[in-house]
């Protein structure tokens, strides 16, 4: 048997360049699952539900893939952020992190329909903001860049220049956790290179 298709299911550009950048195109099948079913407090909880209730809806619709959900999240002084839903709640949360450290959450779900198995786990890396001024805040804001991610911020973008430190994996705080996507395929018997184009 072949080596089964590696599905992104995700709408993430970032997500879908890390892949490309260390040799997987992936095939994008976006899920579209409505978030707001679920309701969860703890933050990692909450991003690998996140995550298998995308992958499962997007396998649902193929036979022998790999299907890879994703799901991140901020969390300051323990408040869970999101996207921010309008350029105000962006710089009022701006205002928040500037000068302070959260914890960047992804969860990864991998499910493998030839071996019908799943995969679910999360990588944390923990982000210390830049102590940036208003206009800096409003200037950023205005890019529209944080609006489109999860905790407000691009590391990959104009976002990276208020980011003073990382303690963990980067590529985990743009969406996608590299080493941890090769160990979780290692777990299911495969060997990264052979994904690579």
């Amino acid at each position: 048997m072949g080596l089964p298709q590696f599905v992104l299911a995700s709408a993430s550009p970032a997500r879908r360049r890390l892949l490309q950048s260390a040799g997987i195109e992936p095939v994008v099948s976006v899920s579209d699952f409505d978030e707001s079913q679920v309701q969860l407090s703890d933050p990692v909880e909450l991003v690998q539900t996140l995550a298998l209730r995308k992958a499962e809806t997007v396998a649902g619709q193929l036979s022998d893939a790999l299907v890879l959900g994703c799901d991140s999240l901020l969390t300051v002084d323990s408040e869970i952020y999101g996207k921010p839903a309008s350029p105000e709640e962006a710089i009022a949360r701006w205002r928040h992190m500037r000068g302070n450290t959260g914890i960047l959450y992804t969860g990864h779900a991998l499910i493998d329909q030839p071996h019908q198995r799943t995969l679910v786990r999360c990588g944390m890396t923990k982000v210390e903001f830049a102590n940036v001024s208003d206009r800096q805040i409003e200037a950023y804001v205005a890019t529209g860049e944080p609006l489109k991610c999860a905790g407000c911020f691009a590391l990959e973008g104009r976002g990276g220049l208020f980011v003073e430190k990382l303690s963990g994996c980067h590529s985990n705080v743009i969406g996608l956790s590299l080493p941890l996507l090769r160990q979780m395929l290692s777990e299911l018997g495969y060997d990264i290179i052979d994904f690579w184009q």
